[in-house]
C-alpha cells in the first residue's frame, strides 16, 4: 500500500501509529503540519503549516484575544487556531494538492480533524480518505467558533471512513454529519500499548522498581506514590490536582507526587509556594517512553483530570503499568473504567473528590492489586499495540478490497 499520513510528526501518537507501516514494508509518505524530524524510514517526509503551527502567533496579544481564550478555560494560542485558523485552509491546501499529485496514494489517512482532516477535506480527489477523531476534536475544537463548527461538518461529509478512538465519537461523528453507512473502526488513538515497554510487576515488588532519574530517587516502601502524567493543557484540571495534595497529606503525610512535563512550570511552581507542599511533589521534564513506563509501574496511582477527553493514551499506559486510574468521570473513559472496578472516577472540578479517591484506593491494598490484575487484562485484550495495528492495517485493505498481508 501507498500510503499518505497528514499529521503532527512530532506526536508520539503519529508516530506509533506509522512505525508499523513502515516495519512492515508498506510505502509511507508522511506530510506534517509541523516541522519535525522523523527517525522511522519514510519514503518522504514533508511540511505544510496551517493555522499558525511551528510559527510564534503572529496575531498581536489583546485584552478581547486573551478574554476570548479565558472565557472558554483555553489558552490564547488555541483560541486564535480555533477563531483566525480556519482561514489558513485553503492556502495551505494548495501544497497538499500537489503532495497528493506527486504521491498519488492508495489511501490519505488524517490523523485529526483539526486541521489535518479540514485540509484533507479542502482538496477535491478521488483518493480515499480515512479520518482520525482525537479525543477533543467534537468535545473541545468543533463548537469552538462558527468556522471551526462549519470545517468539521465538511470533513466529516468528505471522509470515505472512520478511525475513533472511543464509542462516544462514533457516535458523536454521526451527529456531526458523518454518513453511518461508510466503515467505522474503534481503536485506541495511538494504535496500542507497546507491551515491551508497559508492562506490569507483581503488586508486592512495586516498591523494589526504582525511579532513580532528575533528583527523585529510591522511594521508601511506605510511601504512597501518585503520578499526574498529563502536563499543562487547556482541558486538564491540575487545579484541582494541587489543591486536592495538601487534603491528601494531611491524612497520609507519606506521599509523594511526581508530575512529568512541569519542570520549569511556573504555574506548577505557584501552586506549590501557595500550598507549601515543594516536599511532597518532585516536578519532572517530558520523559522518553522508557522513563514513564518506569515511573508507572513506581506509582500505585494515576490521576487524569480530564474535561474533555477520548481515550487519553496515559490512561492506557498506567493501566498497563499496574498504576490505579483516578480519572475524570467522562463517556469515554468509562468504556474503560467501571467506577470502582479498576479506577476510580470523579468530578475533575473537586478537590474533595478527587483526594477522597486517592486516599481511599492508596490505603487498601487488596483495591490496588484487584485493579492491577484486572487492568493488565483489558490493555492485552483490547489495546496492546500488535493486536491493534493488526487490526487497522486489515481495515487500510478493507478500504482498498485488498486482502492484508499478514
Amino acid at each position: 500500500m501507498r500510503l499518505l499520513f497528514i499529521a503532527d510528526g512530532r506526536s508520539p501518537i503519529t508516530l506509533n501509529w506509522i512505525r508499523h507501516f513502515s516495519e512492515t514494508g508498506q510505502e509511507v509518505h508522511l506530510l506534517s503540519t509541523f516541522p519535525c524530524k522523523v527517525e522511522i524510514p519514510l519514503e518522504s517526509l514533508s511540511y505544510v503549516s496551517v493555522a499558525f503551527s511551528g510559527q510564534s502567533t503572529s496575531i498581536k496579544s489583546s485584552p478581547t484575544h486573551r478574554a476570548m481564550g479565558d472565557a472558554k478555560g483555553i489558552g490564547l494560542r488555541t483560541a486564535i487556531r480555533h477563531w483566525f485558523g480556519p482561514f489558513t485552509i485553503l492556502s495551505a491546501a494548495r501544497q497538499v494538492r500537489s503532495r497528493i499529485e506527486a504521491i498519488k496514494p492508495d489511501l490519505i489517512h488524517a490523523m485529526r480533524i483539526p486541521f489535518e482532516g479540514m485540509l484533507a477535506a479542502a482538496i477535491d480527489h478521488p483518493v480515499p480518505l480515512l479520518l482520525s477523531v482525537w479525543g477533543n476534536d467534537f468535545t473541545l475544537h468543533a463548537p469552538a467558533s462558527p468556522w471551526m463548527r462549519n470545517l468539521t461538518r465538511r470533513a466529516l461529509l468528505r471522509a470515505d471512513a472512520l478511525h475513533v478512538d472511543c464509542r462516544r465519537d462514533q457516535r458523536l461523528a454521526k451527529e456531526w454529519g458523518f454518513d453511518p453507512e461508510r466503515p467505522v473502526k474503534v481503536l485506541p488513538g495511538a494504535g496500542g500499548i507497546r507491551r515491551d515497554l508497559f508492562y506490569t510487576v507483581n503488586f508486592a515488588a512495586k516498591p523494589l522498581v526504582p525511579v532513580l532519574p532528575y533528583g527523585v530517587g529510591e522511594i521508601p516502601e511506605d510511601v504512597l506514590v501518585v503520578v499526574n502524567p498529563r502536563g499543562f493543557r487547556a482541558y486538564i484540571r491540575n487545579d484541582t490536582f494541587f489543591k486536592a495534595i495538601p487534603r491528601i497529606l494531611s491524612e497520609h503525610p507519606e506521599t509523594l507526587f511526581l508530575c512529568p512535563a512541569m519542570k520549569d512550570e511556573r504555574r506548577a511552581e505557584r501552586w506549590l509556594n501557595r500550598f507549601d507542599i515543594h516536599h511532597a511533589v518532585r516536578l519532572l521534564p517530558k520523559l522518553e517512553q522508557h522513563e514513564m513506563a518506569s515511573v508507572f509501574r513506581r506509582a500505585h496511582i494515576a490521576v487524569s483530570l480530564s474535561e474533555h477527553d477520548g481515550t487519553p493514551n496515559t490512561l492506557l499506559e498506567a493501566m498497563a503499568c499496574g498504576s490505579f486510574p483516578v480519572a475524570g468521570d467522562l463517556e469515554s473513559i468509562r468504556e474503560w473504567i467501571e467506577d470502582g472496578a479498576n479506577g476510580i472516577l470523579v468530578n475533575p472540578g473537586e478537590p474533595d473528590e478527587v483526594a477522597n479517591a486517592v486516599l481511599r484506593a492508596g490505603t487498601n491494598r487488596e483495591v490496588l492489586e484487584h485493579a492491577q490484575a484486572k487492568n493488565d487484562r483489558i490493555v492485552e485484550e483490547r489495546a496492546s499495540y500488535h493486536r491493534v495495528m493488526r487490526e487497522a492495517e486489515e481495515f487500510y485493505a478493507a478500504l482498498l478490497g485488498e486482502v492484508p498481508s499478514l
